[in-house]
């Protein structure tokens, strides 16, 4: 047996040559052998496989390929069941790690073992790789460690955690069940909620992965059910709102966040696919909340930075 790596690459991929090797290119910027990638190729019928094989001698890269199911939440769990990794992380085919990721991540799980759920911020990236903005976490950094009450009353509004970023007690993913596969669209938010309130967690602030924006990502295309987008919202947000145990006055304060939240990114995944018009509406709701509870909505939600960058994103698409 090769000894246990410390980091396990969870990858699903579906014809993703036009970004796969960039991302593959900025693991082995970082490379040593405490990593090792997991790929769960769905199916694809593009230059991917070959792709892949043409990675296997620089990279320990695992390939587990299959028929098309076109779930990508199936294959993360079908990586994170064969990886062996004392961490693990996930790694969509169009991200890239960034800096000294690995390093980083190496020093700060041996100097805090008793933390499960490592989070971290994110560059958002266009189709062409160009920054065009920043996605933050609003959480106390490190050094300090965040229980669970910390974490959730924001993690609650909000899915604020860019997937590429977090870094994951391996076990502890496992002994949750991993990913909710019927949650396509919600299925990382829900795997952070559970995480978060089964551990102490930890937010490193500085970027080390970038996530891209583009019109053919899973983000995109599969956004364009208004009612899905609304209900599988709605469902994780209702699973963690019963299970977390606080005063009833803080847990409506923070269901009133999530539902002017959920409401707004339906309503603005409406817009980018032209089927809802509700802006007027769903601006209202956010100021029926208050001042203060406005500004902690655009705390939590992180609507001003996500917005911002998919607009550059959108511009730069037109313009080219």
């Amino acid at each position: 047996m090769t000894p246990r790596p410390w980091l396990s690459v969870l990858m699903p991929t579906y014809n993703g040559e036009a970004f796969l090797a960039a991302a593959l290119d900025s693991i082995l910027l970082q490379y040593n052998q405490d990593v090792e990638c997991i790929v769960v190729d769905d199916g694809s019928t593009d230059g991917t496989p070959l792709l892949l094989e043409s990675y296997q001698d620089r990279l320990p890269l695992t390939i587990k390929r299959q028929d098309r199911t076109g779930n990508w939440v199936t294959n993360t769990n079908r990586a994170l069941a064969v990886a062996r990794g004392e961490y693990a992380c996930l790694l969509h085919q169009d991200d890239i790690w960034l800096g000294d990721r690995v390093a980083t991540f190496v020093e700060i799980t041996k100097r805090n073992p008793q933390v499960g759920l490592f989070l971290g911020s994110a560059v958002f990236l266009d189709p062409k790789g160009r920054r065009i903005g920043i996605w933050r976490c609003p959480l106390r950094p490190c050094p300090q460690v965040l229980a669970a009450n910390d974490v959730l009353e924001h993690l609650l509004v909000q899915n604020f955690v860019p997937l590429p970023a977090p870094v994951f007690r391996r076990e502890l993913a496992l002994r949750l069940g991993g990913m909710d596969e019927t949650v396509w669209y919600t299925a990382d938010w829900d795997l952070w909620l559970k995480m978060a309130a089964a551990s102490p967690s930890m937010y490193y602030p500085r970027p080390l992965v970038g996530f891209r924006l583009h019109p053919k990502s899973q983000t995109f295309l599969r956004s364009t059910d208004p009612d899905e987008f609304r209900a599988q919202h709605t469902a994780v947000a209702a699973r963690h709102l019963a299970t977390w145990i606080v005063p009833d006055h803080r847990k409506q304060a923070v269901k009133r966040l999530t539902d002017v939240s959920i409401e707004v990114n339906t309503v603005l995944a409406g817009v980018v696919h032209r089927k809802s018009r509700g802006l007027f509406r769903v601006l209202a709701s956010i100021l029926r909340l208050g001042p203060r509870g406005t500004l902690a909505y655009l705390r939590d939600s992180r609507i001003s930075e996500r917005a911002s960058a998919r607009l550059r994103a959108r511009l730069g698409r037109e313009r080219s």
